[in-house]
This record gives C-alpha cells, structure tokens and sequence, in this order.
C-alpha cells in the first residue's frame, strides 16, 4: 500500500484551528505534531534515513493517533503531560526519576492523576528499541509515530503544570494559543534544519530534563499573556475568521505576533528541540537494538492487522471526540 501526503499545510493549519476553538486542544495541534515527526526524519543518519523518508507520510499522518486516542482509550489521557509542579517548588528533587521509585512514593494512582509522560517515553523508547530488534515494520512505524508525539508533548511548557490552561489565572484559552495560533501563523517562516541525531546516554535522563526546560518557560508563558491582556485594546485581541463554511472567532495576527516577540519565538525554539530529541530518541533506539538493516525491511509494506486496529482507533476517536477525558483537556 502506499501512502501519499495528500493534506496541505493549509488544511492542516485549519485543522489545528478547528480543534483549538471546537475544543481545547491536547497537544501542538495536528499541524505541529505533524511537522514535527516529519521534520526529524531529516535528522537521521543514511542507514536510517532512506527506511523513514520511504514511510514518512506514515509517520507524519499517525503522529496525531496518541490525541485521538485520549477520547476514546482508557488511561491514554495521562502520557500526554506531567503537572510537576503539584510536587511542590522542589518537585524535581522530589520525585524520583524512575517510576518504581516513584510509585513507592506517591501510588500509581497519584502518577497517574497528574501525568506520567517522562515515564511513558522512557517506556516507549524501550518499546522501538523491542520493535527494531525484531525487525517488525509495523511496530517499528507505529511506536516512532507515538514515541514522537510523546517527546513532542514534553517540550510545551503547559504540559508540566496544573494551570495548563490558564484557568487558575483568568487566562483559559492560553494552551490552544500558544501551540495551535501560533505555529499556524508563524511557522513558515520557522526554520525546521536543526541539524543531526545523536545517541541519547540514558534516555530517562533526557525525557525528565526536556520536562524542566518546558516548566522553567511556564512563567513566561503566562506573564508575558497576562502583561500584554492587560494593555492591548480589548477590541482588538480576538478577530474572526472564515473556515471552509465556518467563521469561527479566534486571537488576531496583531495580538498573536505580539505576544511571539514578547516571548521571543519561544515556539520555534521548542518545536525546534522537540523535533531533534524525536529523531535523536529514533537514532537511539535504532543504535541500542544493534543497528539493524533497515534496507531489508525497508520495502515491507505495514500489514493489513495494523491498518485494521488503526481504523477501529479512527472510529473510537469520532465516537468520543467531543466528551471531555480526564487530563488536560479544560
């Protein structure tokens, strides 16, 4: 079966929009966790490239399964984000690293009420590790798709608190903005060559320091809106626009490319470090299973059991897109 890109970057970027104004937005919107699974191919090595450049519109089409799966499979919801800061000022010297350690602490239950993502990529990078010693193409695209929107997921700020959404601060509405407005505005003009992978020493290591680089921008990210609500004209901070057949009211390009110079394409600089940890966290697991012939397997196609549990998981997310799911998602 072969798969062409079919979808612009216009209808993505709509997309995105549909979704941050229909309903608050899980992640970086599809747009974003598009663009950064297909970015990171280019970051890898030539024994790996050619295997993904061939499958990359899998790879950018099925970065957005883990959001869809959230509406609709039970315990999906918490590998999106972690609110650290429900720890304590202290959390990262708090929690322990790694998850048995800190079930011993906290519970399960209480990780899981408030996020476990730096675990679940710690998870996930063993499960492609798995995958490519196997040599299983099916498990080998469909864990690089997940893997990637999981690492994708650490790198927003917003992801790391429990005022995700600004609803503590009178900002609701600031999640959606600051990963599905922004990049739809801004991101052609965003430079995507970040230059190669590398191997990840201990990915744990990684997976909990990408979360403390998202939460030490938490502040910024509100303060800066917070400042510039407070003086931009109120007549001017939302506009409408038309959807297809929709006009759907949204934050205006004057008040959107204000606060971007405010943070100073702190976007960008996130999308840009999550799109090289993604295809790092690839290189690495592709290197830990002893660096497979992926040329062998390259001309597989993925099998029809794949594409069959991936449109049972299609009609699950447009059964329940539209009920609220436990996590972030107010």
């Amino acid at each position: 079966m072969k798969y062409t890109f079919k979808i612009t970057v216009a209808f993505l970027a709509a997309l995105a929009l549909y979704f941050y104004n229909s309903r608050p937005v899980a992640s970086w919107g599809f747009f974003g966790h598009k663009q950064i699974n297909r970015m990171a191919v280019f970051t890898l090595p030539s024994e790996m490239s050619g295997f993904y450049k061939k499958h990359i519109d899998y790879i950018t089409e099925h970065a957005v399964d883990p959001d869809k799966r959230r509406y609709g499979v039970e315990g999906e919801a918490e590998r999106h984000y972690i609110d650290i800061d429900h720890y304590g000022p202290n959390a990262f010297n708090e929690v322990p690293m790694f998850w048995k350690k800190a079930v011993e602490k906290y519970t399960e239950d209480t990780l899981k009420a408030y996020g476990i993502n730096p675990w679940h990529v710690d998870k996930m990078m063993f499960k492609l590790t798995e995958a490519f010693k196997k040599e299983n193409i099916d498990l080998i695209l469909h864990y690089s798709a997940d893997l990637g929107h999981y690492i994708a997921d650490g790198h927003v700020p917003l992801h790391t608190t429990e005022n995700y959404n600004g609803q503590l601060t009178g900002q609701r509405g600031i999640h959606g903005f600051w990963e599905s407005r922004i990049p739809e505005l801004k991101s052609t003009s965003y430079d995507f060559f970040i230059g190669k992978a590398f191997y990840i020493e201990k990915p744990i290591v990684m997976a909990w320091q990408t979360i403390k680089e998202s939460n030490a921008a938490v502040d910024s990210v509100l303060g800066f809106e917070r400042d510039l609500n407070a003086k931009f004209p109120v007549d001017k901070k939302y506009g409408y626009e038309t959807r297809g057949a929709m006009t759907i009211k949204t934050y205006s390009q004057e008040y959107t490319n204000t606060y971007d110079e405010m943070i100073k394409g702190q976007v960008e600089r996130r999308m840009r470090k999550a799109i090289l940890m993604v295809g790092s966290a690839w290189y690495t697991c592709w290197v830990n299973a002893g660096k497979p012939d992926l040329d062998k397997i390259g001309n597989k196609e993925v099998s029809d059991s794949l594409l069959l549990v991936q449109k049972k998981e299609e009609e699950l997310y447009q059964q329940h897109k539209e009920k609220s799911v436990k996590g972030h998602d107010d």
